[in-house]
Formats: structure tokens, C-alpha cells, sequence
């Protein structure tokens, strides 16, 4: 079949939002390649109008090649469906994301479709066999196409571990080396634990997210700063802190500022009650505890910072007031525990966005009482409950959860700066700072006031930037 003059862009998801990510990138009519497959959450929808649909609902038979940017839910979500639809092609991903994926997609299957564990274990055998691991930096040939000599090549993207954005390079008819750059999630420049992104050399287009299109991020020292201080003020009260996160990423982040915090601060009182060296961190998610293990594995692609606080004996990941939270009966008492007892700690708890998992049982019993504080560090899509909580919270209004209406007495406080993705600035100059610029950017993955002030920021620079619909 013949190579398109140029190829084409269908958008299965993250056009009207921030997740469903799954980008068609098309080089003839029997050809094509799929950047991401993720799940919709909240009152977003597929392309079938469904909210939070994960059938596949597009054709496949032309789809050689399934290449993964980083393992969140958003962007891998669907794919347990792409199999059984009947996918059968690689599965491209980091070295590091393919040690994570298969413990992101066991608990989806778990969670969304089967407990049978004939079916789960199944399911796994294939996709580990469809897996192929690549390293950083290196040109990756991809399934045969007569006169494409398609290939591909990850660069880290700084977003959560394993996270890359993917360079594209295949021939067209009116150019050898056509390159597209997919740029996933970009990560903030100062995010802990990972290096920052580096703008690739040159693109003929590039498909960008926009989450913070339209907003700056503080530096990480004030983000820092203002995380102690929502501490100092928010334990005045002996009540919990609970952190909605997700398990992979964001959770990891946080324990690591949080390490920080206590270990500078240590022998200091939060009150007279309380120093911080007796503050107790508890992370309630089997899949978070299970994910800092493979952080502490993945140690090797850690940034130097991480790297010498292992060399001075710390552990920013496993240190000593760290407490994890395994079965589900001791997950209900340790809720009902601090519900009553309003003994003074912080709990991280999946999901993010508030969106099913043990968090929903620790909002239950907390929002209704004014000792305790939730703290929202991540981005909320429109119609979960976590952008209801955000929004309604600070009014003293009410969420229904479970059928059950519950007024917001808690305090709902946002850090808004603290976030795994970069800001306008930096996707800004993760083109402006390439040295052969796009003929084209598709702005993507994000709210319409988001996209629309990233292309009039492109467009003021002179770099052509359409919004992909």
C-alpha cells in the first residue's frame, strides 16, 4: 500500500480532556501506529459518547504497533480491551515502564473487569509476551512498511519513572526522516526524583499535551515551603491529612518531599504535642506499596539528586515513620480508628481524583468533621468527585458519595504548583528551544482555556499550533 504524502492524526481520546489518551498515527491505509491507549475518567467520554467507555471502538485491523509513553491509568487504560479486541503487535515501551505496567494493568483488570485469576494471570502471560523493553536513546526499528523504514526512539519526559516522550522517523514521498515527536506527559523541570525533559533536536510536528497550558508553576523551593506550611497549619488541629494520589508518581513524590521536610526539621515540634520525627506518614494502597518497591528497584534511572541522599543513608522512599496499609480489614480500622480518635498523621490514598479506591472510604468518614484536611496535589477532571470536593468544599457545600450526601466541613486546601507536569513555560520551551522547529504543533490532552492559551502563546512565537479535535 502506498505511504501517504503525509501522515495522518485520529485523536481516540484526550481531545475534549485531559485523559483517554490514545493519539492513531497513520503512514498508509493499512499502517498504522497507536500512541497510548488510556482509560476516560470522570465526565469525560470516548469518541462512542460514553463516559469512561474502554471498549474499543475504532478499527484495529491496520494497527501494527502499540507504543506506551508512561503507565498511568489515562494512558494505558484500555489497553486490557485492545487485546481482547484482538491486538496482537508490540508493545513498545522504556525499560522501566515494562517493569510497571503489568502491575498497573493487573490491578485495573482486577478493579474493572475480572478477579478470576486464570483470566488475570492470562491476560499478563500476553501482554509480557508482547512487551518489548527499549532503552533511552536508541532508534528502534518498527514493524516492516515498504519504503517507511519507520523507527522510533523514547527520551525521558521527567513525568513519573519510565515516563518518555517518543520521536517518530519514517519516510514519506516528499521527504526521508520525516520526524513526529509525541511529547505524552511532560514533567516539571524540578520534579524530584527524575531528570528534567530535553527538547529533541528537531520535528517536522509534534503532538503536545496542555494539562497547565495556561498556568505557572511556582519554583520547588516555595512548593516545598508551602507544603510544610499546609502541614504546620493543617496538624494544629491533631486531625489527619489526607492526600488523594495517585499510586504511582505522585505518591512517590510526595513521600520524598515529605523525607525531606521531617529529616531538616527533625527534633522540631509541629506543637507541643507533636515534633516531627513522631509524625506518622501512612500510605494505604497496596498498589502505591507495591509501586515505591519498584521505585527503590528502579533506583539506576533516579536523578543525582535522589541518588546522593541514598549515599548519605537516607531512605526517601522507606524511612522510618513510613507505614504502609496492606489488607482491606485493617485499611476499614485504621479509617475508623483516626475518624474517632483524630490522632494527628497524613495519609496518602489512591485514587487522584478521588475516583473509586480506598480514598472514597477516608472522605466518607473525614469531610464531615472541621479537625481534618483534604489536600489536593494533583489535576481533577472535570466531573470527578475530587474536582466536586475542590469545588464545593471551600463553600462548605456537600458531595454525594455512594448515594450518600455528606456536607464539607473538612478543610479542602490545593497546591496547586504541586504538580508532575510541566507548566506553560516548559511546554513552551519544549519546542521554542528546539533548534529545527515544527512545521506544526496539535495541541492535546487538555481544557479548552488550557489549549487555547498554549496555541495564541505558539502563535505569538511564530510557531504554527492548531488545537487537534
Amino acid at each position: 500500500m502506498a505511504l501517504y504524502v503525509k501522515p495522518q492524526f485520529i485523536h481516540h481520546g484526550a481531545v475534549d480532556g485531559v485523559t483517554g489518551s490514545c493519539h492513531e498515527y497513520r503512514l498508509a491505509a493499512d499502517y498504522g501506529l497507536l500512541i497510548d491507549c488510556g482509560l476516560f475518567q470522570g465526565a469525560e467520554v470516548s469518541s462512542s459518547g460514553a463516559a469512561g467507555a474502554p471498549q474499543i471502538g475504532f478499527d484495529i485491523s491496520h494497527i501494527k504497533a502499540l507504543i506506551v509513553t508512561h503507565v498511568h491509568i489515562d494512558h494505558v487504560g484500555r489497553i486490557p480491551y485492545l487485546l481482547a479486541a484482538g491486538f496482537g503487535g508490540p508493545i513498545y515501551c522504556t525499560q522501566a515502564s515494562a517493569t510497571l505496567l503489568p502491575l498497573v494493568l493487573e490491578d485495573a483488570v482486577k478493579m474493572g473487569i475480572s478477579r478470576d485469576a486464570t483470566l488475570v494471570n492470562g491476560f499478563l502471560a500476553r501482554l509480557r509476551r508482547q512487551l518489548v523493553p527499549c532503552a533511552f536513546n536508541s532508534w528502534i526499528a518498527l514493524p516492516a512498511l515498504a519504503g517507511g523504514a519507520a523507527k522510533l526512539r523514547f527520551q525521558p519526559a521527567g513525568h513519573i519513572l519510565g515516563s518518555a516522550y517518543v520521536e517518530l522517523k519514517h519516510n514519506t514521498p516528499l521527504k526521508n526522516g520525516y520526524k513526529t515527536v509525541f511529547s505524552g506527559d511532560l514533567g516539571a523541570p524540578y520534579a524530584p526524583l527524575l531528570p528534567a525533559p530535553k527538547s529533541p533536536y528537531a520535528a517536522d510536528e509534534v503532538v503536545i499535551e496542555s494539562t497547565y497550558g495556561d498556568r505557572v508553576h511556582g519554583d520547588r523551593r516555595s512548593r516545598i515551603k508551602r507544603l510544610e506550611q499546609v502541614l504546620l497549619h493543617s496538624l494544629n488541629d491533631n486531625g489527619t491529612v489526607l492526600f488523594p494520589a495517585f499510586s504511582i508518581g505522585r505518591t512517590q513524590e510526595l513521600l520524598y518531599e515529605l523525607e525531606a521536610i521531617i529529616h531538616r526539621l527533625r527534633g522540631q515540634k509541629i506543637h507541643q504535642h507533636l515534633r516531627w520525627d513522631q509524625l506518622q506518614i501512612i500510605v494505604d494502597s497496596p498498589l502505591a506499596a507495591r509501586f515505591n518497591k519498584a521505585y527503590d528497584a528502579l533506583k539506576p534511572h533516579w536523578d543525582a539528586e535522589a541518588r546522593n541522599r541514598l549515599k548519605q543513608g537516607r531512605h526517601p522512599l522507606s524511612f522510618e515513620q513510613l507505614h504502609t496499609i496492606d489488607g482491606h480489614d485493617q485499611h476499614l480500622a485504621l479509617v475508623q480508628f483516626l475518624a474517632q480518635s483524630r490522632q494527628p498523621a497524613i495519609v496518602i490514598a489512591a485514587s487522584g481524583m478521588c475516583e473509586g479506591g480506598r480514598v472514597v472510604n477516608y472522605l466518607k468518614a473525614l469531610l464531615a468533621d472541621n479537625a481534618h484536611q483534604v489536600v489536593f496535589v494533583g489535576y481533577q477532571a472535570r466531573g470527578t468527585l475530587g474536582a466536586a470536593i475542590q469545588t464545593h468544599g471551600p463553600q462548605s457545600g456537600y458531595v454525594d458519595i455512594d448515594g450518600e450526601r455528606i456536607q464539607i466541613a473538612a478543610e479542602i486546601i490545593t497546591l496547586s504548583g504541586y504538580s508532575a507536569h510541566a507548566d506553560k513555560t516548559g511546554l513552551i520551551n519544549f519546542v521554542a528551544r528546539m533548534r529545527r522547529k515544527p512545521e506544526q504543533v496539535r495541541i492535546v490532552h487538555g481544557d479548552n482555556s488550557a489549549k487555547q492559551a498554549l496555541q495564541s502563546a505558539f502563535l505569538a512565537l511564530g510557531i504554527n499550533a492548531i488545537i487537534a479535535s
